[in-house]
């Protein structure tokens, strides 16, 4: 502590400065509700010194109809398990997507269960779903008594190799993405990778996107581990998956522990590479493009972008595109396209810089593995970057 006295205008401060240590586990199961698997009953018990807490159970609603006996599973699980914990009323079951996270009274349904249930910060919220829910959740938790406990139990590719593998909680509001949020650290997550089987085409997919967002900035070896991968991505290898959402995990909870600024107090984002327009993308869609689709949009126009400045060769700009084509993203959509003295994409950059609070600073590629942090673009460039992307994709249709 350090104090200091300002004697000609009479003023005293006090100074004091602490550190926090942050620590959560990210679990890789297979079959998280089999009678005999412990794991989620000791994740409930683990800080509660023998205490029974009480868990929120909130759902997906498209998990529960890919999985129609997920309900009667979890509380046939929970019969084997309960003086380990107690259920805070029946499992909420909420919509699955981003109508999850544009419709407010969600949150205020969430918060009014913990209240009439007396959820306190001895419990834990239990969220079982896709991003969108797990985020939903996650902010409904986070401001309920100052922080309820999450644990994370994400469905998608997406949420298992990202979303829920971070400290980010939130939701749409003000026609913008994550307007509303919090960072608020989970008590765990776990990764079942049963839940990935009934996914269809587009959600297994999606976080293929993410993955390669972090190979091309943080690791050439995984991009090059994910070229070899592709033919057995398309074709739905679960191997392959569970390779590419362990390594994706990793990289990000690394950047998460290393990067200095877990809370995003700066103005730099590095993970959100290809971020600026996916978002804006993914609102000019009214959300019918993906998360992870706009993504793997975004990122081919960053790439592109990249290449005509002179960052990277056409040689890593083919790379790039062909792995996200031999993957199946389409990686073109009309939203793109000025229409023109008008560009509503090119919007996201203005949305971008204020959701960051500062000067831009957006990511760009400068060589396999290795992003670059760039404070100014040129739209001009970036408008040429959108017709080459256009003509390049109409090019490689596949027969």
């Amino acid at each position: 502590m350090n104090n200091r006295v300002d004697s000609e205008f009479g003023m005293y401060k006090i100074e004091q400065s602490f550190e926090v240590r942050y620590h959560y586990p990210v679990h890789f199961v297979d079959g998280l509700l089999k009678p005999n698997q412990s794991l989620l009953a000791e994740t409930f018990r683990s800080e509660n010194s023998g205490e029974r807490p009480k868990v929120m159970v909130v759902m997906d609603q498209g998990v529960v109809d890919a999985h129609p006996t997920l309900l009667d599973d979890f509380l046939a699980y929970h019969k084997i398990w309960a003086d380990d914990f107690s259920l805070a009323g029946n499992p909420v079951v909420v919509p699955g997507g981003e109508q999850v996270k544009r419709d407010s009274t969600w949150v205020t349904h969430l918060i009014e269960q913990m209240d009439r249930e007396k959820v306190d910060r001895h419990s834990y919220v239990c969220a079982i779903g896709g991003g969108a829910v797990i985020d939903m959740a996650g902010y409904a938790a986070s401001i309920t008594h100052r922080g309820i406990r999450i644990v994370r139990i994400p469905t998608t590719v997406l949420a298992q190799n990202d979303a829920a593998v971070g400290v980010k909680n939130g939701v749409n509001a003000y026609g913008k993405k994550n307007f509303l949020g919090t960072f608020a650290i989970p008590h765990a997550v776990i990764n079942d990778a049963s839940f990935l089987s009934t996914l269809d085409d587009r959600d297994w997919r999606s976080g293929i996107a993410e993955a390669v967002k972090v190979a091309l900035i943080r690791d050439g070896e995984f991009f090059r581990e994910l070229e070899e991968l592709a033919p057995l991505l398309a074709q739905r290898d679960t191997e392959a998956m569970q390779r590419l959402i362990i390594r994706c995990a990793e990289l990000h909870l690394r950047h998460i522990a290393t990067s200095g600024d877990p809370f995003e107090t700066g103005s730099a984002r590095p993970l959100d590479f290809g971020h600026w327009s996916a978002h804006k993308l993914e609102q000019l869609s009214s959300f019918h493009i993906r998360h992870g689709e706009a993504v793997a949009s975004g990122i081919a126009l960053d790439v592109i972008y990249s290449r005509m400045i002179g960052r990277i060769d056409r040689s890593l700009e083919e790379r790039v595109l062909h792995l996200f084509r031999n993957c199946g993203f389409e990686l073109w959509y009309n939203e793109m396209a000025p229409t023109g003295d008008s560009w509503p994409l090119f919007e996201g950059i203005s949305e971008f810089r204020e959701h960051l609070g500062g000067a831009l600073t957006l990511t760009l590629l400068d060589a396999e593995g290795t992003g670059v942090e760039v404070h100014s673009v040129d739209e001009s460039v970036y408008r040429e970057a959108t017709a080459f992307l256009k003509t390049w994709v109409n090019d490689h249709v596949p027969a």
